[in-house]
């Protein structure tokens, strides 16, 4: 037979199997007849079973008991613009007494290079109060502690507290003269206080690294963060940084020429990523190469902002650098002047810098210097890394020529200081300044170093004022900057100016600064517990993007008021599900900041019930329906915990703050309370109980429970013992189920969650059927509360399978009757709007209810995205925590000991530094972390959440995105297929699949389809680059000034140690450290 016929016959084989399948298939028309068969069923059972209409005339009949209110957004957002103004305006003022006063002390303070015992008395904040530590040290105190709820920790209201950096020694000359001056400032940050109890950190940090803060506190609480290293300095957090200097476009430019090698190489990659360290999300940043050419180390082909994902391009793009070649550092200069003269991309338009970092040269380069920078509007900061004999007056003469600085970096102990006192030099025309640049700035939102939580922080600079005198300049003003003062602002603070509760589940405040990151947002939920982890979240990041956001964030960042309705894609809050709502967004600059507040409302939420009790407050509580002695009569009843009155504490179970709230709502006044809380709850408790006794006069078959939650906080289940196995959130306000359903006008079935690490199997505590309660009144239209049921799982089953049968079962002929149970020719499911497995015909997915189909049958829910039965959005999440990549427990140990290669070990120069400084550092961790070398019990002491890391997660969520009811179509797996055809359900958020059995045919499934959060590398850095979003830089900046001493530019000499007595000393060490291990 020739292969032609082989063909034919094949072909004829397959069209004859798929002719068979079909004849056998139900018509899209039979299966449009089941659905509306079931929706039919569902509908009318979840309509009799939750009476929603009814509670809908219960609010009608009992208008006289509220009003409705409007929401006027553009006065809402105006008087919460107003009062954050006026509390950072409070703090500003706070700001500029303690500024003042800090120059003042340091005036009037007398340098001494030795100090008496008792001239010095401060607490150092990491005493270890349990061991006693303070007892016989010199110039320590021992604080009265309380635990202080402001705060959350323990405080000392009569003390300072001072931390001083790790790598810093506390009885040097300059700190003890810091210690000294800035003693003063205790009765400042307490009158301060006095004035406003509310304030909450007030600190000074000083140039020197210390940092003096108000109220005194333990800088570790022992009891939440045992074992915990301080790798702490003041001068690299973020709120430092921004007071320090103006912003900075900067050039990192680093020699790669074959001299550069071994160590003086690791020095330079250790001493880039340090550097970058220091730039904030105001800066620019560039990293490039060169030996006689110039490369980028990263694919960044400018500029770009020094966010921290950029910075992590740059630090792992400097680990690759490779050094061959010789040194021109013309053609370096050239390119870095280049770089930082381009106009049409985004720079931070101050500050412009070169970093240097080489390990010397003979080149001056003077030419391409002149060139480029005779106007000097450039400053050129110079490294000379490692240890070398080169001359290192070349590249001294460029820092010194161009405003810079020369800084030597020999060994590893040196880079963390010398990358970061360039601050000192941009802060010289800030002095000169002097008024001009006494401007409060506040920052982005940040985690609180003291476990404050979400915080912002307002700056101010503290200038030295004294008068120094020199032969060439005689006696001049001082251009040293001694540090930075900040008084920090809680976002819970700012958020109780923003009202939430009139503005219904699915309305919101938002805040965003000058870069387009959010201060206040309800996604704004950072999962890293570690403070030094920077918190930034774009506006576009929390929402899902589109083009008018896109508008909305640029108006709001250039400081607009402005108002716009658009139609939007919303995630639920349990990231699972989009849907399309409808929001308008009002906005509006905080004045005398760089922030704009914002208030997204829904079209449900333009208006609001106000309870009108009165004087029937308590007699409603007579009513007595939400007493825990009840619940058999009202359904077992949960209140949302909300601060309804200042001394009434919420707790975590129920019934007690059910008992609590009855009690003090009986023995107080309602001036005690937020009257209008209590009485929309106590209004909400009376209309629901009205319901409830409905349920109670009627049996239905088929539900787990009843239930009805409000926008008031009242929750209620019925029967009782449904209650108690009630697994929903209490608050209303953050319950996923019940703010999606109020996006909705149909009937929302809810999965419930699947655990895919355990796979349990699905307990039937029923699936959640919800549905808004629309309520119109003169034409405004209110959703006040969500009724629904929870369907048993066999009930559903069964009626979902006898929905399908035909009564008459032999006019099947050839067809399918139905969805049989356990039939294994047909494969029946009922999906959500998620793709989540609700309902099936096989026992085996019936434990699967819950689970994400892609997971079950990943062929068919990849066909269904084919054809438009489902569309899918991909989010990035920015917030996440992942466990670190290690390979073991041990890599938790001391990461920054250096380990040396083999090259290294035969250098005299090695010797000379780095070994030296690897050992000191561990012989320094031995002695203040004994137990940091021994890793295992380290890890025991160390809370989990301190062993993850920030990460980028992705996630996929799937939502209808049409119109069209009916879908069909054939899976081709090569050597077999399957038939389906699918049929959403009307007024509902489900649909109906039949396909053959999945078991026929095996061939061609692939691997699960992910919709689960999972650790991702985000979108490429790359590709933002070239497009980044807009922001806007600080209005005023103070990059030059034509009096600064530029005189001062470094050079101080560096000795090489001898061999000998080096190798002397690491052998003393060596010894210090084993005696301690082994005692």
């Amino acid at each position: 037979m020739d292969t032609c016929s082989v063909r034919t016959w094949v072909f004829l084989v397959l069209f004859w199997q798929d002719w068979s399948l079909a004849s056998q298939f139900p018509t899209q028309l039979m299966i449009k007849e089941w659905v509306d068969q079931m929706q039919k069923e569902l509908v009318t059972l979840a309509d009799t079973a939750t009476a929603g209409k009814t509670l809908n005339q219960i609010f009608l009949r009992n208008q006289h008991r509220y009003t409705v209110e409007q929401n006027d957004a553009e006065e809402l957002v105006a008087r919460a613009a107003r009062n954050i103004e006026q509390l950072l305006r409070k703090r500003s003022a706070a700001l500029e007494k303690l500024a003042t006063a800090a120059e003042n002390f340091q005036m009037e303070h007398q340098w001494k290079d030795e100090f008496e015992d008792d001239e010095i008395a401060y607490y150092n904040a990491k005493d270890n109060l349990d061991a006693n530590e303070t007892e016989g040290r010199k110039y320590r105190l021992r604080p009265d502690f309380k635990e202080d709820l402001s705060f959350k920790r323990l405080t000392d209201h009569n003390h300072t507290a001072v931390h001083i950096p790790t790598d810093i020694y506390d009885g040097s000359t300059i700190v003890l003269n810091e210690l000294n001056w800035t003693e003063a400032l205790e009765d400042v940050f307490k009158k301060n206080r006095e004035d406003d109890p509310t304030l909450l950190w007030q600190v000074f940090g000083s140039a020197a690294g210390l940092a003096r803060y108000y109220p005194a506190s333990p800088w570790m609480d022992a009891r939440k963060t045992p074992s915990k290293i301080d790798l702490y300095d003041v001068r690299r957090r973020p709120w430092y940084i921004q007071g320090a200097a103006s912003p900075k476009d900067m050039l990192i430019l680093v020699d790669a020429s074959g001299s550069v090698s071994g160590l003086t190489l690791k020095l330079i990659r250790t001493s880039v990523s340090e550097m970058l360290e220091t730039l904030s999300d105001d800066d620019y940043v560039n990293v490039v190469y060169f030996n006689t050419r110039v490369k980028k180390t990263a694919c960044f082909e400018h500029l770009v902002q020094a966010n921290v994902r950029n910075k992590k391009v740059l630090k792992d793009a400097v680990q690759n650098i490779t050094a061959k070649g010789i040194t021109n550092y013309t053609k370096g200069f050239e390119f870095a002047f280049e770089q930082l003269s381009a106009t049409n991309v985004s720079r931070a338009n101050c500050n412009k810098i070169i970093m240097l970092f080489t390990d010397g040269g003979e080149e001056r380069a003077q030419a391409i210097l002149e060139k480029y920078n005779a106007d000097k509007k450039v400053r050129i900061f110079t490294f000379s890394v490692g240890q070398h004999n080169y001359d290192k007056g070349p590249i001294q003469w460029m820092a010194c020529s161009n405003k810079g600085y020369f800084y030597e970096i020999p060994s590893i102990g040196a880079i963390r200081i010398n990358t970061q006192e360039y601050l000192d030099v941009l802060g010289r025309p800030m002095v000169m300044a002097d008024k001009q640049a006494k401007q409060v700035q506040w920052t982005n939102v940040y985690l609180d170093a003291l476990e404050l939580g979400l915080v912002i922080t307002g700056t101010l600079p503290v200038f030295n004022k004294t008068k120094t005198k020199d032969d060439r300049n005689g006696e001049h003003q001082n251009q040293l900057i001694l540090g930075v003062m900040g008084i920090d602002v809680s976002l819970d603070d700012i958020k109780k100016l923003t009202p939430r509760f009139t503005i219904g589940p699915n309305g919101y405040y938002f805040a965003i600064d000058p870069n387009g990151y959010v201060l206040l947002h309800p996604n704004l939920q950072p999962k890293n517990p570690k403070f030094q982890e920077p918190v930034t979240l774009d506006f576009l990041d929390a929402e899902l993007e589109n083009d008018i956001k896109v508008e909305i964030r640029r108006m709001m960042i250039d400081g607009e008021t402005g108002e716009r309705t658009i139609q939007t894609l919303v995630k639920t809050q349990d990231e699972r599900y989009i849907d399309r709502g409808v929001r308008t967004y009002t906005w509006a600059p905080v004045n005398g900041t760089d922030y704009s507040l914002a208030l997204a409302l829904p079209k449900y939420s333009e208006h609001f019930i106000q309870a009108k009790l009165g004087d029937d407050m308590k007699q409603a509580m007579s009513m007595k329906t939400i007493q825990p002695e009840r619940f058999d009569e009202f359904g077992y009843t949960y209140i949302a915990p909300r601060e309804y009155c200042k001394e009434l504490k919420l707790s975590v179970n129920n019934t007690q703050f059910l008992l609590d709230f009855n009690q003090y709502i009986v023995k107080n006044t309602p001036d005690a309370c937020n009257v209008s809380l209590v009485s929309r709850l106590i209004l909400d408790a009376g209309l629901t109980a009205e319901l409830v006794k409905l349920w109670n006069e009627q049996k239905v078959d088929g539900i787990v429970a009843r239930f009805v939650a409000t926008d008031g906080g009242i929750t209620r289940v019925y029967p009782r013992s449904a209650g108690e196995e009630w697994a929903e959130n209490p608050e209303t306000y953050e319950s996923s189920f019940y703010k999606r359903t109020l996006d909705n006008e149909i009937y929302i079935f809810t999965a419930p969650s699947f655990n895919i690490e355990s796979r349990e199997p699905f307990s039937d505590s029923g699936i959640l059927v919800s549905k808004a309660v629309d309520l119109i009144i003169d034409e405004v239209t209110l959703k006040p509360a969500v009724v629904g049921v929870k369907l048993n799982v066999s009930f559903w089953m069964n009626s979902f399978m006898n929905a399908t049968l035909k009564l008459n079962a032999s006019c099947c002929k050839d067809e399918i009757c139905g969805c049989l149970r356990n039939d294994k020719h047909v494969d029946c499911v009922i999906l959500d709007d998620g793709g989540f497995l609700l309902m099936s015909n096989q026992d085996e997915y019936i434990t699967l209810i819950g689970q994400f189909f892609g997971e079950v049958d990943p062929v068919l829910m990849i066909n269904l995205v084919n054809t438009s039965l489902y569309s899918f959005n991909k989010t990035y999440d920015y917030q996440s925590v992942c466990d670190p990549e290690k390979d073991s427990k041990a890599a938790a140990g001391p990461r920054s000991v250096y380990v040396p290669t083999i090259a290294d070990l035969l250098s005299i120069g090695w010797w000379a530094s780095s070994a030296a400084w690897s050992i000191l550092q561990q012989l320094f961790l031995s002695l203040i972390f004994p137990s940091l070398l021994d890793a295992e019990s380290a890890d025991e002491d160390i809370p989990d959440a301190m062993f993850k890391e920030s990460c980028i997660t992705e996630q996929t969520q799937y939502f209808f995105d049409n119109d069209e009811r009916s879908y069909s179509g054939v899976l081709d797996c090569g050597n077999c297929s399957r038939m389906y055809r699918a049929e959403k359900l009307p007024n509902t958020n489900l649909v109906f699949l039949i396909t053959d059995a999945r078991a026929t045919c095996l061939s061609c499934d692939p691997r699960p389809l992910r919709q689960a959060e999972q650790p991702s590398e985000g979108p490429d850095p790359c590709e933002l680059a070239q497009n980044p979003r807009y922001r806007k830089g600080p209005d005023v900046c103070f990059d030059n000034n034509e009096n600064e001493d530029d005189s001062d530019c470094g050079g101080g000499t560096c000795l090489n140690p001898c061999f000998w007595p080096m190798l002397g000393l690491q052998l003393l060490l060596l010894w210090l450290i084993t005696s301690l291990q082994h005692s």
